[in-house]
């Protein structure tokens, strides 16, 4: 299904460069944009902020710029349109058992159609069965309590614990019991137990007994504890606490006050850095008015500043193929039929150079393709039914109800026709390829002559959401 969105057309460019300045207000009769410099294919963003308050005819100059509307998270190319890479496939919609999961594409690009006739912008989605994992969990159940394990200490009060199995029934695909496996209660053993002493908290640090660094006496300040969170027990006999109560260390001389840094002038704006399309032009300071010094704090704000440049120049827009036609019908120069014969034939397809503007490059390769070939279009040929097809995808992936199909397909078998010709002495072989359509002939299968079909209804399906609209 695809999603329509309007298409602005483009209103002829001026091919006379003039530098413009950022403030310049957008043409008339065009609503402004935010115009950006790349348009990342993979993820549909815009990237590189040029500026805005600018007309889309002056952002497309270059082809390779895109921009977004006012309001709008959605980012349009410049150039010619075209479908994006099909987004990776969303979640399955369900965790367990059979459901669905879809992804989409878009028409990216402004001025034409992609292929379909899809107006820039429209959506097309697909959607096929998904599952995660074949079953669902199912709880188990306990077993009974096992015996109590000894109490955890020797002394005073502890805990014991006791435990049991989830195995009556045993849970199965990834479930499991609810509650704990583990069970414990206080347990007290009727003996006292010693205190071992721990020390208390450090006193502050006591001032600083110099006034000064390098005197006649090493500037020290000092600090205490006491053994006493809590005291070591008399009966029965507690451990005291280890290391010292006292603890000393050198005094530090004040650090030099601190140096804030200042900006120094704006340097001279760069050039425009485009002959066509928008550009930007850059202004670098330094922060040296003074520089910061003993730790002072670094000049608030940028060092560099951009504006923008524009010219009416558009950029050059290269060529691009359409896909191949079809081949034409295979035929021999001289003779009026080769079907069903083992008799090489030739046959063409072309192909169009669309797009090109404004001096961009001519599209590479040949605009002709050849091949030779045996012409087996409505011959009647013995045939043999193939194996099962993969299941397709969900269709409609956006209606009601989509289903999957696969086939099975009563399939010719070739004439086993020389798969090479020489046409020219000392040129060496051309492969020689079959083309047109046979009359497979099969035995009947499920009462059906040529294709067998199964179909299936999809399961758990997702709705189809643009992910460029805000909920």
């Amino acid at each position: 299904m695809l999603l329509k969105m309007p298409v602005q057309s483009q209103p002829p460019v001026s091919l006379l460069p003039l530098l413009l300045l950022l403030y310049t207000l957008p043409a008339s009769g065009s609503d402004p944009v935010v115009c950006f410099t790349q348009y990342e294919e993979s993820s549909g963003k815009c990237k590189d902020l040029l500026g805005g308050g600018i007309s889309e005819e002056e952002c497309c100059l270059n082809p390779a710029y895109a921009f977004q509307k006012a309001g709008s998270e959605l980012c349009q190319a410049c150039r010619s349109p075209k479908w994006s890479p099909w987004s990776a496939w969303a979640p399955c919609s369900v965790t367990c058992s059979e459901g669905s999961q879809l992804r989409h594409r878009r028409c990216v690009g402004r001025d034409g159609e992609c292929p379909e006739k899809a107006a820039p912008g429209s959506l097309q989605w697909e959607l096929q069965a998904c599952e995660d994992q074949p079953c669902c969990p199912e709880i188990g159940g306990w077993s009974d309590w096992g015996p109590w394990q000894p109490c955890s200490v020797t002394c005073s009060k502890g805990t014991r614990t006791r435990k049991r199995a989830c195995d009556r029934p045993a849970p199965k695909c990834g479930g499991h019991c609810p509650g704990e496996a583990h069970n414990s209660e206080v347990c007290d053993t009727q003996q006292v137990c010693p205190t071992h002493g721990a020390w208390a908290a450090w006193s502050p640090w006591s001032s600083c007994s110099g006034t000064c660094l390098g005197g006649p006496q090493s500037a020290k300040e000092t600090r205490s504890r006491k053994c006493s969170a809590p005291e070591p027990s008399q009966q029965p006999p507690g451990k005291p606490c280890p290391g010292s109560a006292n603890e000393q260390r050198s005094c530090t001389g004040l650090p030099p006050c601190p140096v804030p840094g200042g900006w120094g002038p704006w340097g001279p704006v760069s050039p425009c850095a485009v002959t066509c399309g928008l550009g930007k032009t850059l202004e670098q300071r330094k922060c040296d008015h003074p520089v910061p010094q003993h730790g002072g704090p670094t000049c608030p704000g940028d060092a560099t500043r951009t504006h923008v440049c524009k010219t009416t120049t558009p950029c050059p827009v290269n060529g691009e193929w359409e896909d191949w036609g079809k081949w034409s019908e295979c035929v021999r120069h001289g003779m009026s039929s080769i079907k069903c014969q083992k008799i090489p034939g030739q046959q063409t397809r072309g192909r169009s150079c669309k797009g090109r503007k404004f001096e961009g490059q001519r599209c590479p390769g040949d605009i002709q393709d050849n091949r030779q070939c045996y012409n087996i279009q409505n011959c009647p040929l013995k045939g043999f039914w193939s194996e099962w097809s993969t299941w397709g995808l969900c269709k409609p992936p956006c209606g009601s109800s989509p289903t999957r199909t696969r086939q099975r397909l009563c399939t010719a078998l070739l004439p086993k026709y020389p798969p090479t010709v020489t046409l020219v002495e000392g040129q060496g072989e051309k492969n020689v390829t079959f083309w047109g359509r046979p009359l497979a002939r099969c035995e009947e299968l499920q009462g059906q002559k040529l294709v067998v079909e199964e179909k299936r209804l999809c399961l758990h399906v997702p709705a189809c959401k643009d992910p460029e609209e805000k909920p």
